[in-house]
């Protein structure tokens, strides 16, 4: 165990190797393929900042990977900060740009997609039942309580979309960084190796990405509704929509509709589409707090 006066350095837990680049791009970049760079840098404040300034100035690729070892200003839905011990987690961002085959109005379902990817890479991968909150949080089972495990963040950036996904892979008890927060890894992963895991979200990405851009962003056409819709842990609950702006509406989350909302059916009888905000559990079907 290193010190804890010892100088920090990309081996200082060995517990949590580094990535070791020419083997991701060894199995990732192909000719044919969606992946066409991929960088892994020390740390960084934001992966999504730093690859959304880079379409916006010009010359990203389609395709392009950014992933940080460490990212001291993570950021997740409605501005939130994202922090991790480095190397304890998956901290990257993907650059996408759907063109003119896909009408800008469905582009809204890229991080949605990537959410769908991202859980089934990960259960495949590693071994754990991932779950999808609306809009974009992925959930474990620690001690059959849902904990957060990850999120997803989309921003339009130059002509195409940065998706940027944090995901918590060894972090133990002692490190979360909220009590609602939780880990692969404490979920019972059978295998927390980063590599492995990236690969296996960023396959997952590449095929459901292809799919959907094959269907012109036709959201049911390519089967992405009705899989995020099989994979939501919101769905058949009662949960409260905390609005932008202020507000709030409560109501059992009955469906998924073909622009990605979240539709909530309430106590005056009408069925209410949400397209942007923060979900709170309130109660599932077993009637447990979430």
């Amino acid at each position: 165990m290193t010190p804890p006066d010892a100088p920090h350095n990309r081996w200082s837990d060995l517990d949590r190797p580094p990535l070791n680049v020419t083997a991701l791009r060894r199995g990732l970049l192909r000719p044919d393929g969606l992946w066409s760079e991929l960088e892994v840098v020390e740390t960084t404040g934001s992966t999504n900042s730093d690859l959304a300034e880079r379409a916006r100035s010009g010359g990203l690729a389609e395709g392009a990977v950014l992933i940080a070892e460490e990212q001291s200003a993570g950021r997740g839905r409605l501005e939130r900060s994202w922090t991790a011990p480095p190397r304890s987690g998956l901290f990257f961002s993907v650059y996408l740009e759907p063109g003119d085959a896909v009408p800008v109005e469905r582009w809204g379902w890229v991080p949605l997609l990537a959410g769908v990817a991202a859980a089934t890479g990960l259960a495949r991968a590693a071994g754990v039942d991932t779950a999808l909150k609306w809009p974009n949080d992925l959930l474990v089972n620690v001690e059959s309580v849902e904990r957060k495990a990850g999120g997803i963040l989309g921003e339009f950036a130059g002509d195409g979309i940065v998706v940027g996904l944090g995901i918590n892979v060894s972090l133990r008890a002692d490190e979360l960084p909220a009590p609602t927060a939780g880990s692969l890894a404490l979920a019972g992963a059978v295998s927390t190796d980063r590599e492995t895991l990236l690969r296996a979200v960023l396959r997952s990405l590449e095929h459901w990405y292809g799919e959907w851009k094959a269907a012109d962003g036709d959201a049911a056409a390519s089967g992405l509704q009705a899989a995020y819709a099989a994979g939501c842990a919101t769905l058949d609950r009662t949960v409260r929509a905390e609005l932008p702006g202020g507000g709030s509406l409560v109501g059992e989350a009955v469906a998924i509709d073909g622009d990605g909302r979240l539709v909530l059916s309430t106590e005056d009888g009408l069925q209410r589409p949400v397209s942007a905000g923060d979900i709170v559990h309130l109660r599932g079907t077993e009637g447990g707090l979430t």
